[in-house]
């Protein structure tokens, strides 16, 4: 009963903090998010998060700029029984650099996406906020250009996750993985 409670007031105190405005990084350049980068942490209020969270593991993303300031994103992970999952995304741009929207057809929700701190050749740390039927959920992600992490980061990463409405819980670094070859 008291985790059925604790888990209902941390998912209302997230959808209120989803409605908060958290800023992308003021002098982001699209053209140096490009190439090839490693999932290393993740954060979600998200229910369905709970029951899947140990068996996800690192996966990579590869971002490209559009020539109309657009950003196409496919993300790959292997599965537990050597296939590839891959998803593509367009992110479209919007009046803030750094800040990108998308529908996803695969989960039909509505994605709000800021950049919110990235060194380029380092890390990128992203947040979104995830609608669904009127329902938001906050995800933010940990990319760096290794497959390692600095403890730094990492502790950057569960801050601001905790700051953005996540509980301790449902902040993991994943384990490593193998790539798909096309990654």
């Amino acid at each position: 009963m008291t985790a059925t409670l604790l888990s209902m007031l941390g998912a209302l105190l997230c959808a209120l903090l989803a409605r908060a405005d958290v800023l992308p990084q003021s002098d982001f350049d699209l053209q140096r998010m490009a190439g090839k980068w490693y999932l290393i942490g993740f954060a979600t209020n998200a229910h369905w998060f709970v029951s899947k969270k140990s068996e996800m593991k690192m996966g990579t993303a590869v971002l490209a700029p559009t020539a109309g300031g657009d950003l196409d994103m496919t993300y790959t992970s292997v599965n537990s029984d050597g296939s590839c999952w891959k998803m593509t995304h367009l992110a479209k741009k919007t009046d803030i650099p750094g800040r990108f929207t998308f529908r996803s057809q695969h989960w039909k929700n509505d994605n709000d996406m800021r950049v919110v701190s990235v060194k380029y050749d380092d890390y990128a740390l992203i947040h979104t906020i995830k609608t669904k039927g009127g329902v938001s959920e906050v995800l933010n992600k940990m990319y760096s250009r290794s497959t390692d992490l600095s403890p730094g980061l990492m502790q950057k990463f569960e801050q601001f996750s905790k700051e953005s409405g996540v509980l301790p819980e449902n902040i993991v670094f994943l384990a490593k993985n193998g790539e798909c070859p096309d990654a």
